[in-house]
């Protein structure tokens, strides 16, 4: 029979929760900047609850004290609300089963061993790390499995006592059962996994620190998780977990197992998994580029999910209307930058156009912003923005495509004008200047036919001479649609930067 459980841990079992079809959670370690694996992990989890009108339970795992950080704990927060993520409990929110930082729930996890031991689900191994590793290079060249031999399962008491003689600090192993585990994942089906292959695993460190294998599976009973969705990686550690819950049921502290769903790996260069140490998995880079949390989003629903085969462009809310864990592809997804890049292009242009001049604003000013504060011209930005709109990768490329506005030269792109002011081009960009002189400098139109009409007089077709003029006013090859961008600049300044082209190539 279980033993009577502590007033804190019995109240936290004893909230009276209101039955929810799904409860689930997102746990990541404050650890380093969040990574786009972790951010598409939170997002299935996230789509799953919303679908279900379940509860999501944002829980941060931080009982590493040698690698986890208060900036790394306040990263994450910022990235969930960057991302536009609400959670139903956890930091910030609070809930029924608070506190949700494991660093503050050490009580309960001593509480839970100690059970464990008690009732003899678990046990103290004394063997050092060489004895293990002498005994399991012996396995593998037996051929058998590897894992740990069960050593110190079933100890005397007089060799307990040799062992503390000699000065060994246990730690603490969960009894495995001598039973197949069978389970079925929401993703990857039947599963089945064989005793030889799940040997006893620790629990607790000799030091008394609860270990992820405890802790994680003790605080999903008593927050009553009931489906688990979770990398590829910790697909081998399942078994374990539906063992411990098995013997939490039985202590009283668990009312069920919940069912697990593990999310394809997701691929980077060379085929290999994405790590953290990988340049282009820092969710940082993509907000610093001017990613948009919707955009980037769809483009990591898409690492293996879709909404449809016909429709790769989708919001947050039609992803939380149609999503179905059991549509998820277990093989792994590659992580294509091209891709999510058009992906975001595309969002961008979807945006209304109040809201795309608001979102470009930290890359027209310090630090991206290479003018001074004082030249940016609203007026001018708020009528160069719609055709920006249009061209836009990213949010961060907006700084090189409209400082031409606001600097008092253009930027002096070496290989632009090696391109562009080939022989010929003073003559091609001093009859542009006579043509544009008395155009309408309110139309576009009218200054584009005033190229035209120039290059026409050369023999030259509109791209050819509209080359030499996009150089000589923007500093570049490649930009904002031209004739509407020297609409912007005005005839003055546009006159002023042709003639100071045509200096330069007769000097």
């Amino acid at each position: 029979m279980a033993s009577a459980l502590s007033p804190k841990l019995s109240a936290s079992l004893e909230q009276g929760v209101p039955a929810s079809p799904v409860r689930v959670r997102f746990c990541p370690s404050p650890t380093g900047n969040p990574h786009v694996g972790l951010v598409r992990t939170a997002l299935f989890n996230w789509a799953f609850a919303r679908h279900h009108q379940g509860t999501l339970v944002f829980r941060i795992e931080d009982t590493d004290a040698a690698r986890d950080s208060e900036e790394s704990y306040d990263q994450l927060l910022d990235a969930m609300r960057w991302l536009g993520f609400d959670w139903d409990e956890g930091p910030e929110v609070g809930g029924p089963h608070a506190p949700y930082r494991q660093s503050q729930r050490m009580d309960c996890y001593a509480e839970v061993a100690g059970k464990l031991l008690d009732a003899g689900h678990a046990y103290h191994c004394y063997c050092s790390q060489e004895e293990l590793d002498t005994r399991r290079e012996a396995a593998r060249a037996a051929g058998r499995p590897s894992g740990y031999d069960g050593h110190c399962r079933d100890l005397t008491p007089a060799q307990v006592e040799e062992y503390r003689a000699q000065g060994r600090t246990p730690i603490v192993r969960f009894r495995m059962p001598d039973e197949t585990i069978t389970f079925t994942d929401l993703v990857r089906g039947e599963l089945t996994f064989t005793p030889e292959n799940v040997p006893d695993y620790g629990i607790v460190r000799a030091n008394g620190a609860p270990l992820y294998t405890l802790v994680n599976p003790v605080d999903d009973a008593l927050m009553e998780i009931t489906h688990v969705l979770r990398g590829e990686d910790l697909l081998s550690s399942t078994p374990r977990q539906i063992a411990l819950y098995k013997a939490l049921i039985e202590l009283g502290i668990a009312k069920g197992i919940p069912d697990f769903g593990h999310l394809p790996y997701v691929m980077g260069e060379g085929n290999k998994k994405l790590s953290k140490r990988d340049p282009q998995s820092s969710l940082n880079l993509y907000r610093e580029r001017g990613f948009l949390p919707e955009g980037l989003l769809n483009y990591l629903s898409l690492l293996g999910w879709s909404l449809s085969a016909d429709q790769d462009i989708f919001t947050t809310d039609e992803m939380v209307a149609a999503f179905d864990i059991a549509d998820v592809n277990p093989n792994p997804a590659r992580f294509d930058l091209k891709k999510c890049e058009a992906i975001n292009a595309d969002h961008i242009r979807l945006l209304d156009v109040k809201d795309f001049t608001e979102r470009c604003r930290p890359w027209l000013q310090a630090p991206f912003a290479p003018w001074a504060p004082e030249a940016f011209d609203e007026t001018k930005w708020q009528a160069i923005a719609p055709h920006a709109q249009t061209r836009l990768k990213v949010l961060s490329e907006i700084t090189d495509n409209v400082d031409f506005l606001f600097l008092p030269e253009p930027v002096l792109d070496e290989a632009s004008w090696a391109k562009a002011m080939k022989e010929g081009s003073d003559a091609v960009l001093r009859t542009a200047r006579e043509k544009l002189e008395p155009a309408d400098w309110a139309s576009a139109e009218s200054l584009k036919e005033a190229v035209l009409a120039a290059g026409e007089a050369h023999g030259l077709k509109l791209g050819k001479a509209q080359a030499p003029v996009r150089v000589a006013v923007t500093g570049r090859t490649v930009g904002l649609p031209l004739f509407e961008s020297l609409e912007v600049l005005g005839k003055e300044r546009t006159l002023a930067r042709i003639d100071a082209a045509l200096a330069k190539l007769t000097a």
